[in-house]
């Protein structure tokens, strides 16, 4: 008589078993989902945030290449410019990718001093930033004394 082998009965489950196991059900698949979800909730508004604290050196940075150049031009015409243009070294009266409009006053016409303001333009620059949803921080001053002010709901972190 020939011996006939047994194959294990413990063997024959571990092998379906193995092949039952090989793919992912729907509710893991759905575990995995909803648990990405809830990072990108938290995330998103934490980064909303970081972008627009970044993007606030744009406005600031502006007024600083201002004074400089107010500076500068004072040097040459022993008084400050009272307008944003070529002469003080800008293109346009706005910020170099147009976030903030930079406007230049005046006491009285008296231009032996100057304040200077950044306002974020509304629609955003040419990036598509739209800073006027930063109410932390509306608007940047700088004077010709070199005092630096802001506006907005927490005006002593602006600068």
């Amino acid at each position: 008589m020939q011996s006939m082998e047994l194959i294990p009965i413990a063997r024959v489950r571990k092998e379906r078993r193995s092949t039952r196991e090989a793919g992912m059900s729907l509710i893991e698949l759905l575990a995995v989902v909803c648990i990405i979800a809830i990072l990108g909730l938290i995330a998103f508004p934490s980064y909303r945030q970081y972008a627009i604290r970044a993007h606030r050196t744009e406005g600031k940075a502006a007024l600083l290449r201002l004074a400089t150049n107010q500076e500068r031009f004072y040097i040459q015409n022993h008084r400050y410019s009272d307008t944003v243009d070529a002469s003080v070294g800008f293109t346009t009266p706005k910020s170099e990718n147009g976030v903030y409009a930079i406007t230049v006053t005046t006491m009285n016409g008296w231009t032996q001093d100057y304040t200077a303001t950044a306002t974020p333009v509304a629609g955003g620059g040419i990036d598509g930033v739209d800073q006027t949803v930063d109410g932390d921080c509306t608007s940047f001053t700088l004077t010709s004394a070199g005092a630096k002010s802001a506006t907005g709901n927490q005006p002593a972190s602006c600068w």
